[in-house]
Formats: structure tokens, C-alpha cells, sequence
């Protein structure tokens, strides 16, 4: 089994961050940070401050032909990932392995599309919230990526050995499901249930947890997805809404969804990663999501809004 050693990172936001300073401690000279022009520039002239502590990256633009990476990890905002996928070609090789940090449960497929599923496994990032001030992030530490093999390649097994023997030695916190599909869905359940109403009406987690309207809304939203999962395969697709209800009870109630703290930030938020792809998949298999497609539009009318202000 080949060891991983050299690594790129695409996206150096309040997931990147967190793993860009993890293993540029445990690999060193072996850690690249995938750029554009414009934020090397930035990042040079204001390097990020993780946790009271300055990091200066080896940055790499996407035109650059010298290195090669054994893992890619991929942890851009949504909007920022087409570009993304594009621009990590030159630093793929044979034996590459390809991990999307981004929620949701389509990038994989983007991915294996340009480089085939030998190279793309499973993934996504469960992590408490940052608090960022310009390039100052602070995070308390935990966080967990969740992956494992896909189903159309068999040398998958192997790839998923690989990145557990490098997180083991890195010392990140990680999990491999039984069932890594249904894993991803359970947590895109949450998000497109709890991210959209959370922005639009200010709420934490505890106030969502607490209030019984929230979590009927929250169930019809969910129940939509739980017919798309079905006619995706997803197994046990029964369960689904009771288990994102109980992944809902777990998060830190004074928490707030990522959505939230990008709508009082004034960014753009993923809700076309969250309620663009269940309208979209809707459509695909012929099944009406309402519920889904209102969340959207609310969404839109606050981005509007913000363009207006601005």
C-alpha cells in the first residue's frame, strides 16, 4: 500500500484552514495550498492566523506542472468548486485520491466524471462552527471527515486504506461508515432542513430544537428528500427522517448553521447545493418538493436583497 505524502488542498476557508494546519505540522515541506492570482496575493500579503497562530502555506496556481498529489482534498465553498474541480487536473496522477469536503451529495459524481471513480471516494466534514475575522479564524478542534469506498471501483478498498493510514498519522479525527452513501444523506437532511430555515428566521440550533413548529417544517422538507434518496437507491431510506431528526439533537444548541453566518456576513449562501439539488433531483424523478422550492426562493429574495444593498 503506497503511502500518501504529498497533499494539495483546494479551498483555504473554515474547513480548509482547519486541515491545511494539521497536516502542513505532520508533512511539512509536503503540503501544497491550491490558488488563483488574485487570493495569492492576498494570502501573501495577510497570511492566515489559525488560533492566534500565523501559517504561511506553499501556494500553487492551478497552471503549475511540477507537482503531483496523492491526495487532493477538496474544501471550497459550493460556489467555488466548478472552478475548483477544473483547476486540480494538473496535479492528478494515476494512483491520486480525491476527497470533496463540500456537503451535499453530488460533487463526487462531478468529480468521477473528470477523473474517474478509481480516484474519487465518499466524503464530507463534520466540524463545529469558526469564528472568523477577516484572515483570523478560531476553532476549538473538533472536526471529523467521514468517508469511505465507492461502489464502482474495486481498488476503492484499497484508496480508503490509504487516507485512514495518513489520518491515523496525521492525527485526524475520522469515521468510516458502514454505509457511506446513506451517511451523506442523513447529513444533507440536516443541512437542507435546518441551513435555509435557520437564515431566514435567525435562529440557533437550541431555538430550532426547541420550537415544535420548526421541527414539522423540518420534517416535510426532509420527507421530500426522503423520496429522492429512495428512487437514488439509498438503503434504508424508511429510517431517515427519524435518524436526521436525532443528528439534529446533537449539535451544540448556542450553534449557528453555516447558512446563518453567511446571510449576517452578507455572502452568498450553498442553497443550491441544499435545496437547488432536491428541487433539481425532484424534477429528475418526477417528484413534487414544495417545501423545498419555497426555502429556495426565500433564500433568493435575501441575496437579492443584498445585492440591492450593496
Amino acid at each position: 500500500m503506497d503511502e500518501i505524502k504529498n497533499v494539495l488542498i483546494c479551498g483555504l476557508g473554515a474547513i480548509g484552514s482547519i486541515y491545511a494546519v494539521n497536516i502542513k505540522n505532520c508533512l511539512k515541506g509536503s503540503l501544497k495550498v491550491l490558488v488563483d492570482k488574485e487570493r495569492l496575493n492576498i494570502y501573501k500579503s495577510s497570511p492566515l492566523i489559525y488560533n492566534d497562530t500565523k501559517y504561511d502555506f506553499d501556494y500553487l496556481l492551478p497552471d503549475e506542472k511540477n507537482f503531483k498529489a496523492d491526495l487532493i482534498i477538496i474544501a471550497t465553498k459550493f460556489s467555488g468548486f466548478a472552478q475548483a474541480k477544473e483547476d486540480i487536473r494538473n496535479f492528478v496522477k494515476d494512483d491520486t485520491i480525491i476527497l470533496s469536503l463540500l456537503n451535499g451529495v453530488t460533487t463526487e459524481k462531478e468529480l468521477a466524471k473528470l477523473y474517474g471513480w478509481d480516484k474519487v471516494l465518499y466524503s464530507y466534514c463534520i466540524c463545529h462552527s469558526s469564528v472568523r475575522c477577516g484572515r483570523s479564524i478560531t476553532h476549538d478542534g473538533v472536526s471529523k471527515i467521514v468517508f469511505g469506498e465507492n461502489e464502482f471501483e474495486e481498488n476503492s478498498k484499497n484508496n480508503v486504506l490509504r487516507v485512514k493510514a495518513f489520518f491515523e498519522k496525521c492525527g485526524i479525527d475520522y469515521e468510516i461508515p458502514e454505509d457511506i452513501k446513506r451517511s451523506m444523506w442523513l447529513k444533507f437532511m440536516l443541512n437542507i432542513s435546518a441551513n435555509p430555515i435557520s437564515a431566514i428566521l435567525k435562529m440557533t440550533f437550541g431555538e430550532m430544537m426547541q420550537n415544535q413548529e420548526f421541527i414539522n417544517m423540518a420534517d416535510k422538507i426532509i420527507s421530500e428528500a426522503q423520496q429522492i434518496a429512495m428512487a437514488e437507491g439509498i438503503k434504508n431510506a424508511d429510517t431517515m427522517p427519524r435518524d436526521a431528526i436525532q443528528l439534529f439533537n446533537s449539535m451544540i444548541p448556542d450553534g449557528k448553521t453555516s447558512m446563518l453566518q453567511d446571510i449576517e456576513a452578507g455572502r452568498k449562501t450553498e442553497i443550491e447545493l441544499f435545496s437547488g439539488t432536491v428541487v433539481k433531483l425532484g424534477e429528475k424523478y418526477n417528484i413534487q418538493t414544495p417545501y423545498n422550492k419555497i426555502v429556495k426562493e426565500m433564500i433568493e429574495i435575501i441575496h437579492k436583497n443584498q445585492d440591492l444593498q450593496h
